[in-house]
């Protein structure tokens, strides 16, 4: 499946990554209106960093969380070195072996951990209860984004990437998710993050560069607002 109509983000769009020190400002601006973020009744949600990335990148994020009461924790396989075959088998060992008790389990993916999520809830669906991605490529793998040079250095061997991506779609996709993108990210194509092919799939445009989806009062909220939808019920006390 080629996406002929798809590129990476041109070479001018990497201007709009300089917003990430106004989006660490406005974040510490915005507590007030994140205070009244729905809380969470500490189910878990894990949160996978993007490429080349580890949990030191989602610190921020997993604190929010955390604070709305949720049982929020980084992913705990160090950076994430875009290997997805042996991260997305690694990630349903670790499910397996280590949430196997969760009622509720949420997985919140940046970038290329957006991706995995998702590949992880297609393969898992009856583990996982909801999805959000933050600036995450749904076709093309690398190929329409920014570091694409990084995974191969032939137009071929991308296309090769693509088509195995379409693959996946063979199996759908049935885990409630929520795909945030911004048409400022200077990384990741916003066309890449679109996933016409999946009904279960909503998608909420903010203002970001990618560097910021971690650090967005507007993606904090809407994180906080879509887990809620899926919140475990409360426990009546005995009478």
């Amino acid at each position: 499946m080629k996406h002929t109509s798809l590129a990476p983000p041109p070479p001018g769009a990497i201007i709009g990554e300089a917003l990430l020190p106004f989006q660490i400002t406005s974040l510490a601006l915005a507590a007030p209106f994140l205070a009244t973020a729905p809380k969470g009744n500490g189910e878990t949600v894990i949160v996978l960093p993007g490429y080349g990335a580890g949990d030191a990148s989602t610190a921020v994020l997993r604190r929010f969380l955390r604070l709305l009461g949720y049982n929020a924790t980084g992913w705990g396989m160090g950076a994430n070195d875009g290997d997805v075959l042996r991260l997305l088998a690694r990630m349903e060992e670790m499910l397996a072996n280590h949430h196997d008790n969760a009622d509720t389990l949420h997985l919140v993916g940046w970038s290329l951990g957006g991706y995995l999520a998702r590949e992880v809830a297609r393969n898992l669906p009856e583990r996982i209860t909801s999805v959000v991605t933050l600036g995450s490529p749904v076709f093309g793998g690398p190929k329409y984004t920014a570091v694409a040079a990084m995974f191969s250095d032939t137009p071929e061997a991308l296309d090769d990437i693509e088509r195995l991506v379409a693959e996946r779609y063979r199996v759908p996709l049935t885990v409630p998710t929520t795909a945030i993108y911004s048409k400022l990210d200077g990384v990741v194509a916003w066309q890449a993050c679109i996933d016409h092919l999946s009904p279960n799939v909503e998608h909420v445009e903010i203002t970001s560069s990618h560097s910021g989806f971690g650090f967005s009062p507007t993606a904090f909220r809407t994180i906080a607002d879509r887990l809620a939808r899926h919140a475990a019920p409360v426990q009546s006390a005995p009478a």
